[in-house]
């Protein structure tokens, strides 16, 4: 038995006095309407109402049921519309997760700037922790969850937040002791300091990419920081971000190889729920979050071949 139906048909029958008029009024059949009345009576284990050939009436139990009835049904009513307005709102809770590479990035500033921008919005944002299962960040109460991968998966959405450059180098002091790179099927002769979660680099763009499996790995990082650090040190060359590089390529202790090949953009993605009506707090979420990283490129660096 649907409890709040049949609650419904007699707060119904109750007002207009009749099952004909009640099943009218919310356009079913008066039989049916008798019937969650009955069903009612029997749930209860009391009489509600006084049956005549003409009209009902309410038993004294019938016109406490009755009150009691309304009561819930406009409360609930009440919350339904409550809900609503939140979810036109931009405002409440909204929890957001991403790898950590990502988060010690652009993201964490655009974010950042997005709760100053949003103070009615509970920004939480997690770093790491995340599953392989593209959906699970749901399950783990997250409204948004970014990659820099293209997924294809109907159980969420994506939307293209910006573009992450990246940029192949190592220090002048690694160049000089083992040589200049030029050609990338000579990694495999070099020092390759890598991301755990990036063993494979593309190097070129559109038809002159190829992918490299690196092999030589002489250190390993889950952190692109860390690898940056190992670069500037002179331990090997690495594939690193361009935004925490800039300083380094600019000022010449990071120098660029391979610059006629240059290393693909990667697209950074925000992964979120496959209603049919985004909560209008997410919707600004992804809108300033394009704009941030519109109006904050990566600023561009000579190109130097070592």
């Amino acid at each position: 038995m649907d409890r709040i139906l049949v609650m419904r048909s007699f707060v119904t029958v109750a007002k207009v006095g009749s099952f004909s008029g009640a099943a009218k009024q919310l356009g079913t059949s008066g039989s049916l309407i008798s019937r969650h009345v009955a069903d009612l009576e029997k749930q209860l284990g009391v009489r509600l109402v006084n049956r005549t050939a003409r009209s009902v009436s309410l038993t004294e139990p019938g016109l406490r049921y009755s009150e009691f009835a309304n009561r819930i049904l406009d409360e609930i009513e009440d919350e339904d519309a409550r809900i609503a307005e939140l979810h036109d709102r931009a405002e409440g809770p909204l929890s957001i997760i991403c790898p950590k590479w990502i988060g010690m990035l652009d993201l964490g500033d655009a974010i950042a700037a997005f709760s100053v921008a949003h103070p009615k919005i509970a920004v939480r944002f997690e770093l790491g922790g995340m599953s392989d299962r593209t959906y699970d960040f749901l399950d783990s109460g997250f409204d948004i969850a970014f990659h820099t991968r293209d997924l294809r998966d109907s159980s969420v959405r994506l939307k293209k937040i910006a573009s992450l450059p990246f940029v192949l180098c190592a220090s002048k002091g690694y160049i000089e002791r083992q040589g200049l790179l030029e050609d990338p099927n000579h990694l495999a002769h070099h020092d390759c300091l890598v991301h755990s979660n990036d063993p494979v680099w593309r190097i070129g763009r559109g038809h002159d990419s190829t992918l490299h499996k690196i092999r030589n790995i002489a250190f390993s990082s889950n952190s692109y920081i860390a690898l940056q650090k190992a670069a500037v040190h002179g331990r090997g060359i690495a594939l690193l971000p361009s935004r925490p590089a800039y300083d380094d390529l600019t000022n010449g202790t990071l120098v660029e190889l391979l610059p006629e090949l240059p290393v693909p953009s990667r697209s950074l993605y925000a992964i979120y729920g496959p209603a049919q009506q985004v909560p209008r707090k997410v919707e600004v979420f992804l809108s300033f979050l394009t704009q941030w990283f519109a109006h904050n490129p990566i600023p561009v660096f000579e190109r130097a071949v070592a």
